[in-house]
């Protein structure tokens, strides 16, 4: 079985935080933060940053991880289950400027205007309480048209 770990990075500067358009593949015309698969032999954090690097051109200094996440859905084409596991963080500090690459186009955004019609029905959940200094761990079903069915969310204190 492939390894069904991710990374999701949001850069985080005061009341701002970037979100980054997902131009191909899963996820595509979605905001979301930034990240990937884990590669072969790679920690969580390798891959943090590899990934940040790729689709955004900036390297992550100082972040930490405000959740874990489970998604669990039907592929749309097979009717497959399909799991995936995320790690996910906020970045307080960074080198290089974001960057639109081949695969994301960032963006800053208020964090009072955000665009969570544009982002996986999930995020609106999570990611404000994460924004408000919550750590969580959540699960999430989604049916077969990526329309989430139900969630169960729980603040964790630390990991």
């Amino acid at each position: 079985m492939s390894d069904i770990r991710r990374t999701l990075l949001f850069l985080h500067e005061g009341d701002n935080i970037l979100l980054a358009m997902k131009k191909r593949g899963f996820g595509a015309n979605r905001w979301n933060g930034v990240g990937g698969k884990l590669e072969a032999g790679e920690t969580i954090e390798q891959a943090l940053i590899r990934e940040t690097q790729e689709e955004i051109f900036v390297t992550p200094i100082d972040y930490e991880k405000v959740a874990e996440l489970d998604f669990y859905g039907k592929d749309p084409e097979t009717n497959e289950p399909w799991q995936m596991f995320v790690y996910a963080y906020l970045c307080t500090k960074w080198e290089g400027e974001p960057t639109e690459s081949e695969e994301m186009k960032p963006e800053w955004y208020k964090k009072n205007s955000i665009p969570y019609d544009d982002m996986w029905q999930d995020d609106e959940h999570w990611l404000p309480q994460v924004l408000e200094g919550k750590k969580i761990q959540a699960t999430f079903h989604f049916d077969e048209k990526d329309d989430l069915k139900s969630h169960d969310i729980k603040e964790v204190v630390q990991w």
